[in-house]
Parts: structure tokens; sequence; C-alpha cells
């Protein structure tokens, strides 16, 4: 983390017992006059000089946009405070290792009775830093090899290339990434990749060769990014008993589109909150810069959050989206929409809600989903205060519905359709915060509303629920991989699923046991 250090303004003895007694050598002494010292805590005092030491190759420019706020400080406590602010910014550059910051009383000739020294001592990143891992999942094994160059240029502008081998498949993905001197939040990207997903659920495998510039920028408490990509897409079947519709989708096609993201989060904590709210809208356009992909996709997620007494939070979220093709070709199948999971609406295996032919489940162009959960410490509080606060008693209540509409039926129709045939379960669990990277879930769901075809079990002729435990790792959202559809999938090896409402994703092995036998099937109208 770093220290902000000041030097002590209290005087230094020159006297007493400390120094022993001195003898006959006592008047030969000179005792040289007390010198004034002022405690400048409350005092004006002015920044007269900011010192750097370890810069290399970054730029002066960049560097003045961060510590600009430090001349302004007006007293000892506000120059603390925003030498403190100007060291985060520089650290939330990605440019330096470490940032330490001493302040000191000004010396030389033009010093001031009140003039301060503020020093920054830095440790600036290497000019390549790499990364060796192997990652696990969907039945494969893969090399995950990362490459970065910070600071390239000098103004914190980042070369990353990451290329992942694995037994089955394999991905590259290269980015350069550029902020606005003075503003990080406004930056530029550039993004060139290749990705494969396998989607089991749909008998579906999607190679995807693309690449996209991005610029984000704020506007008052608003996050925007604004997006173009191009991407060739190749559909192939996961397996030799995918349904015809899911060959019919096979192939190759060329998606450009323009798509705009914005973001209002005053959460406090992304993993576990416990107050704040949380707004998400996308809209993305593809068919008028080009390719053979024509739609309109807009969705959108609501998150709440409010602490009571004894700890306990009370989390409601909202999240819908539609697609609407543009011309007469039918929406892809990499391009709807999936619900269903231990993180959307519980209780129901990974993306079984919806439409589906044969056991492949084809996704839908509008959804709708909610859910209510009731976070409380563990009861009787075991290790409060240490290890025991990272448990929570987990409570919910989730819904929600997939389907596809006709859209010359009006919008009367399009809501009475979403209403129809809504899932939905309920249950409790345990959570465990693990720091700020992750989240894990154990819980036990009692999943309602089942239709027929959402999932199967295999030792029954009709289709039955799952009701049991249902465990996940679960991640930011920023940790989202890229899948080239816009549907927030994660690509192998990873487990996919998406985790609206929570903003989160889930990660790792996915456990349901199922009880056969426990829910009437309602079928559904047509």
């Amino acid at each position: 983390m770093g220290t902000v250090h000041a030097r002590s303004l209290e005087p230094l003895p020159v006297s007493g017992p400390d120094f022993g007694g001195l003898g006959e050598e006592a008047e030969f002494v000179e005792v040289e006059p007390e010198i004034k010292q002022e405690v400048l805590e409350n005092k004006d005092v002015v920044v007269q000089h900011v010192h750097f030491d370890g810069l290399g190759r970054t730029k002066d420019d960049i560097i003045m946009y961060e510590i600009g706020d430090v001349f302004r400080a007006k007293n000892l406590i506000d120059v603390m405070r925003k030498a403190h602010e100007a060291r985060e910014k520089l650290l939330r550059l990605g440019i330096f290792r470490q940032v330490d910051v001493l302040i000191d009383t000004c010396q030389g000739d033009d010093a001031l009775p009140n003039g301060l020294d503020v020093t920054f001592e830095v440790t600036e990143l290497r000019r390549l830093t790499g990364s060796y891992n192997t990652m696990v999942g969907n039945n494969e094994g893969s090399m995950v090899l990362g490459l970065k160059l910070p600071n390239i240029f000098g103004r914190a502008e980042k070369v990353t290339f990451q290329f992942s081998y694995g037994t089955k498949e394999t991905s590259y993905g290269l980015s350069f990434f550029k902020p606005q001197p003075g503003n990080f939040d406004r930056n530029f990207s550039v993004n060139l990749y290749k990705v494969t997903g396998q989607f089991p659920w749909s008998s579906l495998r999607e190679t995807d060769r693309g690449i996209s510039a991005e610029y984000s920028f704020p506007i008052w408490k608003t996050s925007h990014t604004v997006k173009w990509e191009g991407v060739w897409r190749e559909l192939g079947c996961l397996a030799r008993t995918a349904s015809f519709a899911v060959r019919k989708e096979s192939g190759h096609s060329l998606k450009s589109s323009l798509s705009h993201a914005m973001v209002i989060d005053s959460r406090n904590s992304s993993i576990l909150p416990k107050k704040g709210a949380l707004l998400k809208v996308n809209q993305e356009l593809a068919g008028y810069t080009g390719g053979d992909v024509s739609f309109l996709k807009e969705d959108f997620e609501l998150q709440l959050n409010q602490q009571f007494l004894m700890d306990t939070v009370l989390s409601a979220s909202l999240w819908g989206g539609m697609l609407v093709p543009i011309g007469e070709k039918p929406s892809s199948i990499a391009d709807r929409f999936y619900l269903g999971g231990p993180t959307s609406v519980r209780g129901f295996s990974m993306y079984s809600i919806g439409p589906q032919s044969e056991g492949d489940y084809l996704g839908g162009e509008a959804y709708w989903a909610g859910g209510l959960h009731l976070y409380t410490p563990l009861p009787f509080r075991p290790g409060q205060g240490g290890f025991g606060d990272l448990f929570r008693t987990h409570f919910f209540l989730n819904a929600g519905n997939l389907c596809n509409l006709n859209y010359g039926e009006g919008p009367k129709a399009h809501l009475r359709k979403l209403a129809e045939c809504i899932r939905w379960s309920y249950g409790a669990g345990i959570v465990l915060r693990l720091g700020n990277i992750a989240r894990l879930e154990l819980n036990y769901c009692i999943p309602m509303g089942v239709q027929r075809g959402d999932r199967y079990a295999e030792e029954a002729d009709e289709p039955l629920p799952a009701r049991g435990l249902c465990a996940g790792l679960l991640l930011p959202s920023h940790w989202e991989a890229r899948a080239g559809n816009g549907s927030k999938r994660l690509l192998s090896p990873l487990c996919s699923c998406t985790a609206p409402g929570s903003d989160l994703f889930v990660l790792g092995a996915v456990a349901i046991l199922s009880q056969p036998g426990l829910c009437q099937l309602a079928p559904c109208p047509s």
C-alpha cells in the first residue's frame, strides 16, 4: 500500500539527564540557541516543490495531471490528504509497482517559513512482464501464457497479449489501452482476438475471430462505453447428437455492430454489497456498418441494496432484455438471451429455461428475471470479528421467463406472453466471501413453476426439476471472457453461467442433486 511520511516537528532536547554529567568540560561546551519550531497542523502552509525519485521512461506531463491538486492544499492535514489521493491516482495508472510519499519542510534560499516539499518515491514496472498458468474445466486442460508491456510510450499506455493452448481449442487476444492524461476514466482501447466457446446446453461450438475498438468516458455520475465490433463467427455442433435446429444454425456469419453501455454504480462492493445501487443499460445495433447479421438488442440490469439492523442486508434485483431482428432473416442462436442456473433462476440447470429442441436449448428473443435476497450473519455469530465474518446466511427468491415474441402482435401480447409460464424458485444457503476477488455459494434450492422441457431427468420419462444443493464460485463481472455474442457467456474452459442482478459470473463446477417426483408439471400454453 505504501506510506505517507511526515517529519516530526517536536523540538529535540538539548539538556537533561539523558546527556549525563559533563564535569569540568562543561565550561568549554557551547550550547546553541534553541531553534523555535511550530506545529503546522492547523496553520496555513504552502507546497513549494514536488519531487519525484525513481522516474525513468514516464513522461512529466502525465505526472503533472495526477499531482496538480497537491499544490492547492492549504494546511498540513490537507497536504497529507491530497498527497494520499495523488498516490492512489498514480497507482491506478498501472505503471508503478510502489509509490511512497514523504512530506518535509522546505529547505533552501527561497524557502518560506510555512513552505513544504512533497517527495514521491516511485518504482516503475518493468518494460515487459509475463505470466504462466494452467486451467482445467469442461473436460479440457489449457496452458495460458500472458505478456504485458506497461507504460510502453511513457504515458500509461499498455499492450497486453494472452495466448491459450488447450487440449481442444486454441485462443489468443491482443489489446492496446490508452488513457487520457489527467482523466484515467476517459480511455481508448483496441482489441484483436480469436476465442472459442463450447456451450453444452445447446450442443454448440462457437469460434470468433474479430477486432473491436471502444471509448469509455464518464458523464456526471454515469460511465459510458461506445464500441464498434467486427467479428467473423463460426458455429458448429458440439456433439453428433445435436438437434436439427442447432445444425441449421451451423456455418459462418459476419457481424458488425455498434453498441453503447451506461453504468451507474454506487455500491460499496461488487462481491457482497451492503448498500448502494447499480443500473446497467446496454444497446447494440448490428447490420448498419456491414456484415450479414442485422438486429437491435436492448437489455438492462437494476440492483438495490439496503442494510438494516443486526448487519442484515436486503438486496433486490431486476433485469431484462429484448432482441428485434431487422429484415426477414431470423435471429441467430449466438445472439439470443439465455436464462437459468445457480446464479440467475436458481434450482434450474444451466440455461435450461425457454425454447428447446431435442434437449438443446435455443435461447429466446425476450426475457425478464428478478431476485430478492436476504443476507444475515451466521446464527450465534461464531468467529465474530475474524474468520466468521466472511460467512453470510443467504435466503432468496428468484423468478423469470424467457420466450420468443411475435412482433406483429403488439406490446400487450408481448407482456402477456412474458407473464405466462413464470419459473421461480426459493431456498437458503451459505455464502463465503473470498476477499475482494470472489464469493462461494452453497444453496438448497426448491424450483417451482417448472415447464415441460426445462430440464430432463435421465431416469424418468418426464422432465423433472432439480431440487437440492447448488454450488458455485462467483467472480466480478469484469472477469467476463469475450464470447462475441453479447449474451455474457463465459468461454471454455470456464463453466458458463450469467449472474445478472449480482454483477457476478459463475466459475468452476456446479453440482445439482436432483430428486425425482417432487414437482408437478404444468404445460405451457403455446
